[in-house]
C-alpha cells in the first residue's frame, strides 16, 4: 500500500524529526519506506532517511507492505503533514545565560572591526565574550590496517558489536539524566540513532568480512557516510557530516579501550577552542562554564551551533585551518554576532568588547529585579504574568523567568511525543507535575487542541480543504468523547493538587461549553464510584473565533475566565491565514478590527465579573500593555523569555501613574 503527501515538517526531515518518524516506523511490523521522486529510503533508518533529503513542502511517497500496513500509513502520513513534529526546545528562547548576551537579544552597540590577526568564520551562536582560551585538540585516531586472519574476523565483530553497545550505554545514561536540557537530549538521541544504524555500523561489519581491522572499518564507514552527507545539496544535512565523524571516534575509542580528552576540567568563564567537537561531547560538558565556542569545524545548522545557542553561548564556527593560530593563545575576543574571533586582542578591542559585555550584563541586571516581582497597578490591581508552555521540560525556563503561573498549557505536545494516545495515568502525572510546580500560582491547562493541519497518531482526520475552519479542537473532542473524557477524567483526579484550570479551545457556540460540563459531571461520577480521588477545577474557553466575541456576554454566564488566543483571533478576524506570507501585513493584532474584538471581550467578561486574561503572542508586546490593561485585561501568559520585560512595562505604567 502506498499514500502520496506533501511534508509539511518544519525544514523537513533532518535529524530530530527523522529520529521520531523511524521511531513511529519501528513501531510497526509492516516494512516501510519513503521515497521522494526517483529515490527511496527505508523509513526505519534515519540516517538513509536524512541522506534522502526529504524537505518541507516536498511531496513524497510513503509505501507499506505487512499486516498494520493501514495504520502505519495513517500515524507515518499524518506525522509528514503535521508542522510541529519533531520540534522541541531547541526552538525556543535560550534558558542559560553567560557573561556575553543572552542569545537572541539585541547588541546595541556596534561591532568593533577586527584588527589585523582577527579571524572570521560563521557567525553560529549570538553574544560577545572575552576570556581565557581552553585549548581543545584531542589526538586523531589513527587506522591500523591490520589484515585480520580468517579466524579473527569473528572476533573483531564480536568486538565492533562490543563497542556500539558500549556508546550506546553511554548515550542512554546521558538521555536519562534529567538534567539534560531538552534540546540537548533531542541531539543526544539523534546521535544514539546513527551510532545503531546500519548505514554505519552494517558497512562496517561487511569491511570486517573483508579482512580489515575493526578500528580501520570504523574509520572507513564513517568517512564514507560523512562524505554523503557531504554531498547532499542542504546545508544542514551537510552539517550532519560531523555527527557521524563524532559517532565514529566514540565507536573506536571504545574499540580501543580508550577515554575521550575530557571538557570536565574546563575553567570557568573559558572560550572552549577546538578543530572539531562532537555534539555528543558538547552535550556532556559543563555548559554553564562556557564563555564562548570556538570552532574550525561547523556551520550554523550544526548540533555545535544548536547548543550553544539554546545555552547562550556565543559561538564562531567554521575557521577552518585558521583555528590553529588560536591553539596556544592566552585570550580571545569571540563575537558571534558578526562571526569574528580575535586572538590576543590589543587594549582598543579589549574596552570595545568590555564595554559591549557590560551593557548586556546591565540588561539582564535590570530585568532580573522583576523575577520576583508581582505587578501592581496604582489602584491596586494585581496583573498576573504567565508563562505559555508544552511540556514539563519548559518549567525551569518559566520559574527563572519569574512566571506567576501557567496561562496556557499546550497539551497536544504531550500527544504528539507518543506514538500511541497517551494513557490517563500519564496525563495525570503530566499535569499534576504543572500544577506542583507552580504552587500556588494557577495552571491553566487547554484541552486537546488538534485538527487537520497538526494530527496525532491514533485520531483518523478526515481529509479538509480547510483544516483550520474544520474539525478541530472542542468540535473534534465533543465527537470523540473516549479521547476527551480520558483527558478530562485525568485533568479532575490533577486537580487535587489546586490551582488548575481548564480552558477549551475553538470554542463558537454555548452549547459546547455545556457539553462539555455535562461529560465532566459524567467523568468525576465515574471518579467516585472508582474510590479515585478528583476535584472540581474552573472552567473557561480561549476566545479566538469571531463568533466566540460576538457572544462573548452568553459565554461569560457559564464559565469562569476568558483567555483572549490572539494569534488565531487575528486570522479569523481578518480572514487571513497566518501561515500564508503573500497576507502577512494583514495578521496584525494591531488593526481596530482586531483590538475592537479584544475590547469586546475584556467588555463582556468584566460585566459578568470573571476573570479576562491573554495568551496569544501579543500579550507580551511591551507596546500594547498599556492598551490591554486599559481595556481591563488581568493576566497576560506569554513566552518565558518576554516575562522580564512585560513584569518591568507593567511597574513603569503604574509608576507613571498611567493605569
Amino acid at each position: 500500500m502506498e499514500r502520496s503527501t506533501i511534508v509539511r515538517v518544519h525544514e523537513g526531515l533532518h535529524a530530530r524529526p527523522a529520529t521520531r518518524f523511524v521511531r513511529l516506523a519501528k513501531s510497526f511490523e509492516s516494512e516501510i519506506e519513503l521515497v521522494r521522486g526517483d529515490k527511496s529510503a527505508s523509513a526505519k533508518s534515519s540516517v538513509k532517511l536524512m541522506l534522502l533529503g526529504v524537505k518541507e513542502n516536498q511531496e513524497v511517497t510513503v509505501r507499506a507492505q505487512g499486516a498494520d500496513a493501514i495504520e502505519a500509513l495513517d500515524a507515518l502520513v499524518g506525522y509528514l503533514e503535521n508542522p510541529l513534529s519533531g520540534l522541541d526546545s531547541d526552538d525556543a528562547a535560550p534558558t542559560g545565560t553567560s557573561a556575553a548576551t543572552t542569545a537572541g537579544e539585541p547588541v546595541t552597540a556596534p561591532a568593533p572591526n577586527p584588527l589585523e590577526g582577527g579571524l572570521r568564520g560563521v557567525a553560529a551562536s549570538e553574544g560577545v565574550y572575552l576570556g581565557p582560551v581552553f585549548a581543545h585538540f584531542p589526538p586523531d585516531i589513527q587506522p591500523v590496517e591490520r589484515a585480520l586472519s580468517p579466524s579473527e574476523i569473528d572476533t573483531d565483530l564480536a568486538t565492533l558489536s562490543k563497542a556500539v553497545a558500549t556508546v550506546q550505554a553511554r548515550m542512554d545514561k546521558a538521555l536519562a539524566d534529567k538534567t539534560l536540557a531538552d534540546g540537548d537530549r533531542g541531539i543526544v538521541a539523534a546521535l544514539r540513532d546513527i551510532a545503531a544504524d546500519e548505514s554505519l555500523i552494517g558497512d562496517a561489519q561487511a569491511t570486517i568480512r573483508e579482512g580489515v581491522d575493526a578500528v580501520s572499518a570504523v574509520i572507513a564507514a564513517a568517512s564514507k557516510l560523512a562524505a554523503e552527507f557531504g554531498n547532499v545539496d542542504d546545508p544542514y544535512l551537510n552539517a550532519r557530516a560531523d555527527d557521524v565523524q563524532a559517532v565514529g571516534r566514540q565507536i573506536c575509542l571504545a574499540l580501543l579501550g580508550q577515554d575521550d580528552v575530557s571538557l570536565e576540567q574546563i575553567p570557568q568563564g573559558a572560550i572552549l577552542v577546538a578543530d572539531d567537537i562532537g555534539a555528543w561531547d558538547l552535550a556532556r560538558a559543563p555548559l554553564k562554564r562556557i564563555g564562548g565556542i570556538v570552532c574550525g569545524h561547523g556551520g550554523a545548522t550544526s548540533h555545535v551551533a544548536i547548543i550553544a545557542r539554546s545555552h547562550g553561548i556565543p559561538a564562531v564556527l567554521g575557521l577552518g585551518e585558521r583555528i590553529v593560530e588560536l591553539r596556544d593563545a592566552k585570550i580571545a575576543a569571540v563575537d558571534g554576532n558578526s562571526g569574528i574571533v580575535v586572538a590576543e586582542p590589543d587594549a582598543t578591542i579589549r574596552q570595545s568588547f568590555e564595554a559591549r559585555i557590560e551593557s548586556a550584563a546591565k540588561e539582564r541586571e535590570a530585568l532580573s529585579v522583576f523575577k520576583d516581582t508581582v505587578p501592581t497597578l496604582r489602584n491596586g490591581t494585581i496583573i498576573e504574568v504567565a508563562a505559555n508552555i508544552g511540556s514539563l521540560e519548559e518549567i525551569e525556563a518559566a520559574l527563572e523567568a519569574g512566571a506567576m503561573g501557567v496561562g496556557l498549557f499546550r497539551t497536544e505536545l504531550l500527544f504528539m511525543r507518543h506514538m500511541h494516545l497517551p494513557s490517563e495515568d500519564l496525563q495525570t502525572e503530566t499535569y499534576s507535575a504543572a500544577v506542583r510546580a507552580f504552587a500556588p500560582h494557577p495552571v491553566i491547562i487547554r484541552t486537546l487542541d488538534i485538527g487537520g493541519d497538526k494530527p496525532i497518531a491514533g485520531i483518523d482526520f478526515p481529509e479538509e480543504e480547510n483544516p483550520f475552519l474544520g474539525w478541530r479542537g472542542i468540535r473534534m473532542c465533543l465527537d470523540r468523547p473516549d479521547i476527551f473524557k480520558q483527558q478530562l477524567r485525568a485533568l479532575l483526579r490533577a486537580a487535587v493538587h489546586g490551582g488548575l484550570k481548564v480552558m477549551l479551545p475553538m470554542v463558537s457556540t454555548v452549547g459546547e461549553v455545556l457539553a462539555t460540563r455535562r461529560l465532566i459531571d459524567e467523568c468525576a461520577a465515574e471518579l467516585e464510584a472508582e474510590g479515585k480521588p478528583f476535584a472540581r477545577f474552573d472552567l473557561g474557553v480561549m476566545i479566538e473565533t469571531p463568533a466566540a466575541v460576538l457572544i462573548a456576554p452568553l459565554l461569560a454566564k457559564e464559565v469562569a475566565f476568558f483567555s483572549i488566543g490572539t494569534n488565531d483571533l487575528t486570522q479569523y478576524v481578518m480572514a487571513a491565514d497566518r501561515l500564508n506570507p503573500t497576507v502577512a501585513a494583514l495578521n496584525d493584532v494591531t488593526n481596530p478590527a482586531v483590538m475592537m474584538a479584544i475590547e469586546m471581550t475584556a467588555k463582556a467578561g468584566a460585566e459578568a465579573g470573571i476573570m479576562v486574561g491573554m495568551c496569544g503572542e501579543a500579550a507580551g508586546r511591551a507596546d500594547l500593555i498599556p492598551a490591554f490593561l486599559k481595556m481591563g485585561l488581568t493576566e497576560l501568559s506569554m513566552s518565558p523569555a518576554s516575562i522580564p520585560r512585560a513584569k518591568k512595562a507593567i511597574a513603569d505604567l503604574a509608576a507613571t501613574g498611567a493605569d
